[in-house]
């Protein structure tokens, strides 16, 4: 396992690890390849639909004085100060970042001197482009912005919402996760830990739903375009999850491996050693700071999720130009979703929550709802295409 990027250095070049690469965190740095990834399937697809005449440019008016407003540059300030205020705390305190990078960008603890000096900085830099601004500014023009120009925009915006999603989703997922709330709210909510995938989903999915909704385009078809991007940024995300053994694993699996079963022994069953938790037995001879492994053998479950992730994946890339109902290719990813989420959580570790006698997991539920939702909405719409209607959305 690589619970950061000191030890994937290690695996490759033989380094030692735990050292100042360790502040980047596996996990972590794999959330951000899959923000990447669906950033990227998001902009060749909304770029295929702008060929094909789906989705089409919008006109904006753009004023070259637009950036010459005093307040920018107070903002610029508040801005340059934080960063340095952080910064060069967090290069002073390296052993505390390495411990928990999360805990020492999120206290009130920092460096004045540098917030001064990153205060100057980026306040000079955007006094130079209102300057400029000034110089330059002209009448308004009108130009066209393509919805692939969004994506970066859609992707940030995502990312945050998303962020905060997983996060409160995830205090709800059993008793022992709300205990740890109330105990200490602020630990338990600006922690590193702790992420519920489909929190996240469902609230970067609203969120940008009501963006795009705002800049004019149709959702319908932008839900289209998200579908492969959604499955693909799973994929990735889980794989940072098998990467660092964040806790994401199965139960334990006692099965021996089957003879159709093809790939190496430890994608069947395996014990996570130098996982990031730190969880299990110590491993002889290790000196490391990650020195522990899981005492039994268990399924890989990300492991299995990245897997289908890149099936499921492959299925809607496959069907995206077949499928000429707008909306359906979603509501299809809703299907395979819940359907794959629903029985890897039969095997997973994870908090159980009484449901009318019934003892499931957050995501059983919620990937019941999704799995319902995909087809109603696949029946919905079928129906709507046999007897068309003037769409809403």
């Amino acid at each position: 396992m690589f619970p950061d990027l000191s030890y994937i250095v290690q695996y490759f070049f033989g380094t030692a690890p735990d050292g100042a690469l360790s502040i980047v965190k596996t996990f972590g740095l794999f959330l951000t390849f899959a923000f990447l990834a669906s950033a990227w399937i998001l902009s060749l697809e909304f770029k295929r639909k702008e060929k094909e005449g789906i989705l089409r440019p919008q006109t904006i008016k753009i004023n070259p004085a637009a950036n010459a407003r005093p307040v920018d540059i107070l903002i610029n300030i508040i801005f340059g100060f934080v960063m340095g205020f952080k910064l060069l705390y967090a290069y002073q305190h390296l052993e505390d970042m390495k411990n928990d990078a999360v805990a020492v960008l999120l206290s009130s603890k920092g460096n004045w001197l540098g917030g001064l000096i990153g205060a100057a900085i980026f306040g000079l830099i955007k006094y130079w482009d209102y300057l400029k601004a000034r110089k330059n500014s002209s009448t308004p023009q009108d130009v066209l912005l393509y919805p692939h120009q969004m994506v970066p925009d859609i992707t940030i915006i995502a990312a945050v919402s998303g962020i905060l999603g997983a996060k409160i989703f995830a205090l709800f997922e059993g008793e022992q996760s709300w205990g740890s709330f109330v105990r200490d709210p602020v630990k338990a909510f600006l922690s590193g830990s702790g992420l519920a995938i489909y929190g996240g989903l469902i609230v970067a999915f609203i969120t940008v739903f009501y963006y795009v909704r705002k800049k004019g385009i149709k959702p319908i078809h932008v839900m289209d375009a998200v579908a492969p991007a959604l499955i693909i940024g799973y994929a990735v995300g889980r794989i940072g999850c098998q990467l660092s053994g964040d806790g994401d694993w199965g139960i334990f699996n006692a099965a021996a491996k089957p003879s159709w079963f093809f790939l190496p022994d430890s994608w069947w069953a395996y014990t996570y050693p130098h996982n990031i938790l730190n969880e299990g037995a110590l491993i002889p001879g290790c000196t490391y700071k990650h020195c522990m492994q899981l005492e039994q053998p268990v399924f890989p479950t990300p492991l299995w999720e990245a897997i289908l992730g890149f099936i499921i994946f492959g299925i809607l890339w496959a069907l995206r130009k077949r499928i000429t109902i707008p909306g359906m290719l979603f509501f299809v990813y809703c299907i395979m979703n819940g359907v794959e989420r629903f029985f890897i959580e039969k095997i997973r570790v994870n908090e159980k929550i009484l449901l009318g006698g019934l003892e499931l997991t957050q995501a059983e539920i919620i990937s019941s709802l999704v799995f319902i939702t995909g087809v109603v909405g696949c029946v919905i719409l079928w129906k709507r295409h046999q007897n068309p209607l003037p769409s809403k959305i």
